[in-house]
């Protein structure tokens, strides 16, 4: 059952869904110079962007985060870093241009996942 879907159809007459082109870590391609350049597959979709809630809040204070925190709902997986596959975090362009780094995952079910975002300079 698609839990996101069902509320999205609800929350979507106050805060609608917004069209996002994520950017999926792939890893990343060694350089010369022995630095490293990430790697990213490109798609569209959409996410329903929120304020963080106190526990939300919560969580990312424990974790030192810093800067303009957002939390978003979208459909499919999307990650924070994960080390275990080299891999680092997703990113999220809204429509206005802004960019997006996906941190923490509060919630990863086959279909939707809702995670940490915190604004990063074009």
């Amino acid at each position: 059952m698609n839990l996101h879907g069902l509320a999205s159809s609800c929350t979507g007459a106050v805060n609608p869904d917004v069209e996002a082109t994520i950017k999926t870590s792939t890893g990343s391609t060694p350089n010369p110079d022995g630095t490293l350049t990430p790697t990213y597959a490109t798609a569209t979709g959409l996410v329903n962007i929120q304020a963080l809630a106190a526990k939300d809040i919560q969580h990312l204070n424990g974790l030192n985060y810093q800067g303009v925190e957002k939390k978003a709902y979208c459909y499919g997986a999307v990650n924070g870093i994960v080390r275990a596959s080299n891999k680092g975090g997703d990113l999220l362009t809204l429509l206005d241009g802004t960019i997006w780094l996906v941190g923490p995952v509060f919630e990863s079910w086959p279909d939707w996942s809702a995670v940490g975002l915190t604004q990063q300079v074009s």
